[in-house]
C-alpha cells in the first residue's frame, strides 16, 4: 500500500499547485477533489497525513475531520480555509484538527507546518560516481571529516557536483538520519534570503500572516548547506557570522533566541581569498567557514571520471523511462573522453540526454554525440587564483589559439556543416518527443526559450521545415 499524504481540495487549480509544492520537497501526495474522493482513498492507501479544504462541494472538510477522527483517530488532519475566522479555527480543533492554515499562505509555510507531523521521503545513501585517482583520494577525505563536526567550504566550477559532495559528507556523518536542508544563496531575492535562513514570526512585515521557520531551525539536527555562499549580500553576512558563532538565531519580528545544533557546509565557484581582499566577502566570515578547505575541480581535471558518470547517467535516464540502457561505441567513448566540459557535470548529463534523444539503435555512437564548444580547459585551481569572478576559470582567450587544428578551410567548413546539422536533427526529434511543446523542448535540451527560438530562427532560414 502507498503511504503518502492526502490532500483534499475541490480547487483544481489549486490542488496541483499544493500537490507540487509537497511534492518538491520530496512528499508523496495523493490528491482528491471531495471529502467522498478522500474517504475513498483513506480506504486504499495508507495515509501518513490529511491536509483539506473547509468550504468545498458537497460534504464539508469538517464533515471530513469529524469521519477521519472516528474511522482513522491515527492520521493527522490538518485544515486549510480562505473563509479564515476564529470561529472555524475553534470549531477544527475541537473536533481534532493538529493544525489551522488560514489562505493565503505561502509555499515555505505548508511545507514548514507539514514537517511537524510527516517527514520527507529519505534520499537512498550514495556514493559520488568516480574514477580518477584525485577524486577517490578527495572522497577518502570527505569520509574523515564527516566523523567530525567543523565547518566545511567547497569550492569548485558551477555544475562540478559540489552539492553531492556536501550531501556526500551529511550522510556519511554522525547527523545522517536528521535533516540536509539546502539553500542557494544566489537563486533568492536579497530582500527574502534573511527570512528564508532566519525564519520569521506572524507580522514580521507585510504578508506575514503566519510565523515560519528558517532553514536553520529547519536543520536543527542535521546539516545545512549554503550554496553559492559567497553571492550573499555583505549586511547579511555579518547576521550570518553571529549566527554561527552563537549557536542561535533569532526570527524575524521576534525576541526569543532559538538555540542551534546545526553543522554548517558552504559552497562557491569563486576564489574566497579574492573575494576576501576585494571587500566582497567578509574576512571573519571567511575563516568561521573556512575550517576544513575541500576543492572539486572542473570534468577536465579528472578526465578519468567522465566515462563511469556518462554511463551512470545513461543508466538513470534509460530507468526512469523504462528504456533499455545503450552502449557506448568506441568513438563515442573517444569523443567524451576528449572534450574539456566547461559545463561540467551538468553539461554531460546534458549531452546524455540529447544522445538518448538522438539514437535509434542500442548503441551511442560519436555521431549521436553533440557537443557545443572547442575551448581548450583551463585548470580551475591555476585560473581561480589569477581571478575572483564566478566561474572565471572558463575567461575567454585567444579564439585562434583554441579553435580546431584542421587540415584546411574545406574541412573546417565541412566540420562546421556536420555540427549544424547534427544540432538541426536534435531539435526537431526533441520536439516531436515534446509534442511540439517549445518550453519542454527548452527545458529537455538544457537551454532556455530565447535561445531555442534563436536557433529556430536560423533553421527556417536554412530552409528547414520546423513545426509549428
Amino acid at each position: 500500500m502507498t503511504q503518502a499524504i492526502l490532500l483534499v481540495e475541490d480547487d483544481a487549480g489549486l490542488r496541483e499547485a499544493l500537490q507540487d509544492t509537497l511534492q518538491l520537497a520530496d512528499y508523496q501526495v495523493i490528491a482528491a477533489d471531495s471529502a467522498e474522493q478522500a474517504l475513498l482513498q483513506l480506504k486504499q492507501n495508507k495515509i501518513q497525513l490529511v491536509i483539506s479544504d473547509v468550504q468545498m462541494q458537497g460534504a464539508s472538510g469538517l464533515t471530513l475531520l469529524k469521519t477521519v477522527r472516528e474511522q482513522y483517530p491515527q492520521v493527522p488532519v490538518l485544515m486549510m480555509t480562505a473563509y479564515a475566522t476564529v470561529q472555524a479555527a475553534v470549531e477544527a480543533i475541537r473536533i481534532g484538527a493538529v493544525d489551522y492554515l488560514a489562505k493565503p499562505f505561502s509555499p515555505q509555510v505548508l511545507v514548514n507546518t507539514v514537517s511537524r507531523y510527516v517527514s520527507a521521503r529519505q534520499h537512498e545513501s550514495f556514493e559520488p560516481v568516480v574514477g580518477a585517482q584525485s577524486s577517490k583520494q578527495l572522497l577518502a577525505l570527505c569520509a574523515r571529516v564527516a566523523r567530525t563536526d567543523a565547518s566545511v567550504m567547497i569550492s569548485g566550477p558551477s555544475g562540478s557536483g559540489k552539492e553531492v559532495l556536501a550531501r556526500y559528507i551529511h550522510q556519511l556523518s554522525e547527523r545522517c538520519n536528521g535533516p540536509f536542508v539546502a539553500i542557494n544563496c544566489a537563486a533568492i531575492p536579497e530582500n527574502m534570503l534573511e527570512s528564508s535562513l532566519f525564519g520569521y514570526e506572524k507580522g514580521a512585515f507585510t504578508g506575514a500572516i503566519n510565523a515560519c521557520p528558517g532553514k536553520f531551525e529547519q536543520a536543527q539536527h542535521g546539516t545545512i548547506l549554503l550554496d553559492e555562499i559567497t553571492e550573499m549580500d555583505l549586511n547579511l553576512q555579518a547576521k550570518l557570522l553571529r549566527v554561527l558563532q552563537e549557536r542561535e538565531v533569532e526570527r524575524l519580528g521576534g525576541r526569543k533566541a532559538i538555540q542551534l545544533d546545526v553543522r554548517v557546509l558552504a559552497t562557491s565557484n569563486r576564489n574566497l581569498q579574492q573575494a576576501v581582499a576585494e571587500g566582497r566577502f567578509r574576512e571573519d566570515l571567511y575563516y568561521r567557514l573556512n575550517v576544513f578547505p575541500l576543492v572539486w575541480p572542473a570534468l577536465c581535471e579528472r578526465a578519468d571520471d567522465i566515462l563511469p558518470l556518462a554511463r551512470h547517467l545513461l543508466q538513470r535516464h534509460c530507468l526512469a523511462s523504462g528504456r533499455t540502457i545503450p552502449q557506448l561505441s568506441a568513438a563515442a567513448i573517444s569523443r567524451l573522453s576528449h572534450y574539456h566540459w566547461p559545463g561540467n557535470v551538468r553539461e554531460l548529463d546534458n549531452v546524455i540526454q540529447r544522445a538518448l534523444i538522438i539514437s535509434t539503435s542500442d548503441e551511442i555512437d560519436a555521431c549521436d554525440i553533440m557537443l557545443e564548444h572547442t575551448e581548450a580547459c583551463v585548470p580551475y585551481a591555476q585560473n581561480n587564483a589569477r581571478s575572483g569572478g564566478a566561474d572565471s576559470h572558463y575567461a575567454e582567450v585567444d579564439s585562434e589559439a583554441l579553435s580546431v587544428k584542421l587540415d584546411d578551410g574545406d574541412t573546417d567548413s565541412s566540420f562546421k556543416h556536420s555540427v549544424h546539422e547534427q544540432e538541426h536533427r536534435i531539435i526537431l526529434a526533441t520536439m516531436k518527443a515534446c509534442a511540439n511543446r517549445r518550453k519542454d523542448v527548452a527545458e529537455r535540451l538544457g537551454i532556455s526559450d530565447r535561445t531555442l527560438r534563436y536557433k529556430l530562427a536560423r533553421m527556417k532560414q536554412h530552409g528547414i521545415d520546423v513545426p509549428a
